[in-house]
């Protein structure tokens, strides 16, 4: 019974990270809270990684040409820099605080978008110095607790990016950051060969949510589609916060 429930929590946290590579925003966010259920966090994060990165392969492919060169080009420069900060302080960090600060920095971004101004609207210019840091904070929050989407929104979804691109740009960027990620989590022990065999069964789940999230993100009004970000913003900053408390407590 144990690993009935085992593979039923893989293949689900498999397809959520599918999901969040094919453009369906904060999904992927979930898949290391759903194996929590199962295993210790850190086994799973690191079991994760690799089918982050086949995922990101199919959703590269994907939003090949729907993407934004700037937002790209100022973004991942911090975000590399955030997990170099991560991989130097590893050892110091608490991860409950990081979740806890990211948790609530995302909860009042998502009440600000909710409560005073409309959802996309009008494109706006990308600068580079809140670029370069919130970034930066994507970065170390992806290395420390796999919880660089927060951050990232609050810096992207105020630029009103049409939603392909929005996606797109999403997805090159943490495909660029889960493959920068996979130096330090090797180096620190996170990837053995009992997790690549098993990243390799949950790829295929994966890649099929994927190919099923482009496809939703495709026909989904651009409309809904951001309430649907911002949404999924505010619910999973507020479990990030509950996260945080617990394991500060």
């Amino acid at each position: 019974m144990a690993d009935i429930w085992f593979w039923l929590a893989a293949v689900v946290a498999a397809a959520m990270v599918g999901l969040g590579k094919g453009g369906i925003p904060i999904v992927g966010m979930l898949a290391v809270p759903v194996m929590a259920l199962v295993m210790n966090p850190i086994v799973a994060a690191g079991m994760l990684l690799p089918v982050f990165v086949v995922s990101d392969a199919f959703g590269l492919y994907a939003y090949r040409r729907e993407f934004d060169r700037r937002v790209l080009a100022i973004v991942v420069p911090g975000a590399i820099l955030g997990i170099g900060i991560g991989w130097a302080t590893a050892s110091m960090v608490s991860e409950a605080a990081v979740t806890l600060l990211v948790g609530v920095i995302g909860l009042a971004f998502a009440l600000n978008l909710l409560l005073r101004r409309p959802v996309g609207g009008a494109r706006k210019r990308a600068e580079v110095v809140p670029g370069l840091f919130w970034g930066g904070v994507t970065g170390f929050t992806s290395f420390v607790s796999h919880a660089g989407a927060p951050p990232y929104q609050v810096y992207t979804l105020p630029l009103g990016m049409p939603k392909a691109v929005f996606a797109g740009t999403s997805t090159i960027a943490f495909a660029i950051i889960n493959a920068v990620k996979l130096v330090p989590y090797y180096a620190l022990g996170q990837l053995n060969p009992g997790n690549l065999k098993m990243a390799a069964v949950l790829a295929v789940p994966a890649v099929v949510a994927v190919l099923a999230g482009v496809r939703l993100v495709r026909r989904m009004p651009e409309k809904l589609f951001f309430q649907a970000v911002t949404w999924a913003l505010l619910l999973i900053s507020l479990k990030l916060i509950r996260d945080g408390v617990l394991g500060l407590i």
